[in-house]
């Protein structure tokens, strides 16, 4: 029996997932000079291009997420991007913030409306363009978080936050952050060899005023040629002699992402796959200045609320903004660092992370390794958000091969 009903209504599954190749932010980057929501409506269309079964006005909601809400990235960009790419006029859309859980949210806010009743099918995603706007652009803080002590002064700088982790839990050294990295980018390296990263790239076409017209295919930040003795060498930028460097965290990044979900029931009477059925999600609240431990008591929340334990999990894809986040999540959970079940396929170390875009990535990820993996039935996706939240979503495998009929 599925775990997936326990909430009482409707089952959910997530049909299927793609996303832009990642880009480098900044002038040089392969989407320098690529609206961002271009980028979004590349990826609604490529969803309805692989599942032609789907008639354009089943489509119940488009949910797009974005940090920065400002410019190309602004004006309710669910709704201008699903009329950008063609979408019926009935088809109506919104915007979403969650910071780096920008996409997740999208997920569960559109996945509880399916399961409610409200809607028979979702698109949700994310989009970032850091290079275009940097994180907090435009962004005016009320002095009271300050001046009253609301937070600490470090809360609004990602990094630091990693810096302040790195001193509540000085068992997670830097020496272990960077064992860490080197893995995700030698993971990475292997899951595109092996060609289980690629098959959900959305080629985009891309411009420049310089160059002319490109075509971007593959992910940007990589650095395969990364090595222990490299690492060492960085800088820490948040901190002199500190612990978090370029090297040990994600970068700066452009991209989008999306999916599409839908009430099982109305996608087995369409004809859609069904890649993974959604069990159950939390999102909870930590001190802002040390944001990266908020995945454990969101994880804490949702395997409470779907009676599941952390053993019941065959696979892990956590969003590694840095390598200590995750580090405190393994070890409160008690896993290995090197876990086989943690981010087979590497993770935002290697292949960046444009924020609000990057929840439905590892979603995406999970869906594809479930298929290949009839052994696992439980897999749980988490990040940390900035300003001091976490979010974790749990799935069920439907190729689970312990399911009978």
């Amino acid at each position: 029996m599925s775990r997936s009903l326990r909430h009482g209504g409707r089952a959910v599954v997530f049909v299927d997932g793609v996303r832009t190749p990642f880009g480098k932010a900044g002038p040089t980057g392969v989407y320098a000079e690529t609206r961002a929501d271009d980028l979004v409506v590349r990826v609604i269309r490529e969803l309805l291009r692989r599942n032609p079964a789907l008639p354009a006005d089943r489509v119940d909601e488009v949910a797009i997420a974005a940090t920065t809400q400002i410019g190309d990235q602004g004006l309710t960009i669910g709704r201008t991007a699903a009329l950008l790419a063609g979408l019926p006029t009935t088809v109506p859309g919104y915007a979403i913030d969650r910071m780096c859980a920008g996409a997740m949210t999208a997920v569960t806010t559109t996945a509880s409306g399916i399961a409610f009743g409200a809607y028979d099918v979702a698109i949700a995603g994310g989009v970032e363009h850091m290079g275009r706007h940097p994180m907090g652009e435009g962004a005016d803080p009320n002095p009271r978080f300050f001046s009253e002590e609301l937070v600490d002064g470090s809360a609004l700088v990602m990094g630091s936050t990693a810096e302040n982790l790195h001193d509540r839990f000085p068992h997670l050294t830097k020496e272990r952050a960077d064992a860490f990295a080197l893995a995700s980018q030698q993971k990475y390296a292997k899951a595109v060899a092996n060609g289980q990263i690629g098959p959900e790239l959305v080629p985009v076409a891309t411009r420049s005023a310089e160059h002319g017209w490109g075509y971007a295919t593959a992910d940007e930040p990589p650095r395969p040629g990364t090595t222990l003795e490299g690492l060492a060498g960085l800088k820490t930028p948040f901190r002199p002699h500190g612990h978090v460097t370029a090297g040990n965290a994600a970068g700066l990044n452009d991209g989008a992402t999306g999916c599409l979900l839908a009430a099982e029931e109305v996608a087995r009477e369409l004809g859609l796959t069904a890649g993974m059925r959604l069990v159950g999600y939390g999102f909870a609240g930590v001190e802002p200045e040390v944001m990266g431990v908020g995945p454990v008591p969101s994880t804490e929340k949702a395997l409470a609320r779907t009676g599941l334990s952390i053993g019941d999990m065959g696979l892990f894809e956590l969003n590694e903004a840095f390598a200590v986040q995750v580090l405190a999540f393994l070890d409160h959970f008690g896993l290995a660092d090197d876990d086989e079940r943690v981010n087979p396929w590497g993770g935002a170390i290697a292949v960046g992370h444009p924020l609000a875009s990057s929840g439905v990535r590892l979603m995406t990820q999970l869906s594809r390794q479930f298929a290949e993996r009839p052994d696992v039935r439980y897999g749980l996706t988490a990040m940390c958000v900035g300003l001091g939240m976490g979010g974790t979503v749990i799935w069920e495998n439907p190729n689970w091969e312990g399911f009978t009929e």
